[in-house]
């Protein structure tokens, strides 16, 4: 008959495994752990009795409760359609001069604003609406075509060179690459248009300042002005601000001038409701708040 070992330390029964000279003890499971591995398993055999629980083909156990989750969502879902009709419909019967001058209606907008912003404008103007090469930032409030809120609603509505009828259309046209300007008068506007906002040039740059806005004169001021500072009835961006859509650097501006641009903007009437669309507006008109 075996005799049972005994660690010579502790005094308790081993098992009689031993690696390397060590012998295993006899340890028991603590109580504490079959306690509740008890509990857990009563809890368990009570959810599948009281709470739906168990796939039978096309259907599944009920439960002894009754209760559905799906009807717990819908209800949760009808609930804050509801709630939230209550203040769309402020929205859809104000003017937009109105609800910006209501302090509850913006709360709701700002909320609503910053998701419908971030699921389908997020993707060219960033986050924030800081925008980035060949997208505008309208967190700066550089507005291309005005920042009241009936215009910006119009631009979301029909676009910009967009599929729509109404679209707004606006088009830089490629002095060099059409022959409208020889190289050296592109270089000569491309310096002007630069000391327009005080960016630093170098001594060749600014020799050909003079020459570059005669060259202005004569072939730019019809969109941007004599000063630069743009029109918003075609499109034409402020050229004496801090803002660049496709950037300030001196090859940036020349490559403009040379190829022109035409940025595109889809147009949302179709796709946004028409609330969507004013909720939409007056948040991109609160972009940069926090700047001023």
């Amino acid at each position: 008959m075996a005799t049972e070992r005994r660690d010579p330390a502790t005094g308790r029964a081993t098992t009689g495994h031993e690696w390397n000279g060590i012998e295993e003890l006899e340890t028991p499971i603590p109580r504490v752990v079959i306690f509740f591995l008890t509990v857990t398993t009563l809890f368990a055999i009570g959810y599948w009795i009281l709470m739906p629980a168990w796939p039978l083909g096309v259907t599944y156990t009920k439960g002894l409760l009754g209760i559905d989750q799906r009807a717990v969502v819908t209800k949760q879902v009808e609930d804050a359609a509801a709630t939230r009709a209550v203040w769309t419909g402020r929205i859809a019967e104000a003017s937009l001069e109105d609800i910006a001058a209501d302090p509850d209606l913006m709360n709701h907008v700002r909320e609503t604003g910053r998701t419908l912003f971030i699921d389908n404008c997020a993707a060219c103007h960033g986050t924030r609406g800081t925008g980035g090469p060949g997208f505008p930032n309208l967190a700066a409030r550089a507005w291309l075509w005005g920042g009241e809120p009936d215009t910006i609603a119009e631009t979301i509505r029909i676009g910009i060179n967009s599929t729509n009828e109404e679209t707004r259309v606006s088009q830089m046209m490629a002095f060099g690459r059409d022959g409208v300007l020889d190289d050296g008068q592109v270089r000569a506007v491309a310096a002007y248009v630069r000391s327009l906002s005080d960016l630093p040039m170098g001594a060749g740059d600014k020799a050909m300042v003079e020459d570059g806005r005669q060259v202005f004169a004569d072939n730019c001021v019809a969109c941007h002005g004599e000063d630069g500072h743009g029109s918003t009835d075609v499109g034409a961006p402020n050229l004496a601000d801090a803002t660049w859509i496709y950037g300030s650097d001196a090859q940036t501006v020349f490559t403009t001038v040379y190829s022109g641009r035409q940025g595109h903007m889809p147009h949302w009437e179709g796709r946004l409701s028409p609330v969507d669309i004013k909720i939409l507006a007056l948040y991109v008109g609160t972009l940069g708040e926090a700047a001023r």
